[in-house]
């Protein structure tokens, strides 16, 4: 994998797990990531508002090979062109365009889906979703002012769905058509 295919690599596994928008990605500056205990990024987002998004290990490992890479100051972008400039939103997508259409290759069925960078930060918050976290955090971990926005991004997909469903059922019960007893019935036609 050459030098652009490594950067490429940290940041779909960093909009994937985090979330981040486009303008906050092509904004982080090597300064921005904070790999100790407790490892997150800083970034600032709509509204120039800061938010701390925590990182996973996996996530740290991975951006930590890329900033012993990159070799560049805190000051620098965590993710720039091959010249040194900071990656913009219309550069960051089409190279996830161009990565999604070589995984196509191999997985078909990504053939009829778009792949943009804010597919990702909806990947990341169904995988929130899919943990159980509660669509409160998921707006926090968004950025999002107000929870009924994060709504859009929680697509219920069948999986969700079926658990719902599972939640609901009554104990005990057995498949096939209600019968109710003659008892019920009387005091129904009572009525």
């Amino acid at each position: 994998m050459c030098w652009t295919g490594r950067r490429d690599h940290a940041i779909i596994v960093l909009l994937a797990q985090t979330g981040l928008r486009a303008s906050e990605l092509t904004g982080l500056h090597g300064g921005d990531v904070h790999l100790g205990t407790g490892a997150h990024v800083t970034t600032t987002g709509k509204g120039r508002k800061q938010r701390i998004t925590p990182l996973t290990r996996q996530t740290a490992a991975v951006l930590r090979a890329w900033l012993a890479e990159r070799a560049g100051s805190s000051a620098d972008p965590l993710f720039p062109t091959s010249t040194g400039a900071p990656l913009t939103r219309k550069a960051l997508a089409r190279r996830i365009a161009k990565h999604a259409a070589h995984a196509a290759e191999r997985c078909p069925s990504l053939t009829a889906k778009t792949i943009t960078p804010h597919v990702l930060r909806h990947t990341a918050a169904m995988r929130l979703l899919h943990a159980g976290v509660c669509t409160t955090v998921i707006a926090l971990w968004l950025g999002h002012e107000q929870v009924e926005t994060t709504q859009m991004y929680l697509h219920a997909d069948l999986a969700l769905k079926e658990r719902a469903l599972a939640r609901t059922k009554p104990l005990n019960s057995k498949p096939g058509r209600y019968r109710p007893p003659d008892a019920l019935l009387g005091f129904l036609d009572g009525l």
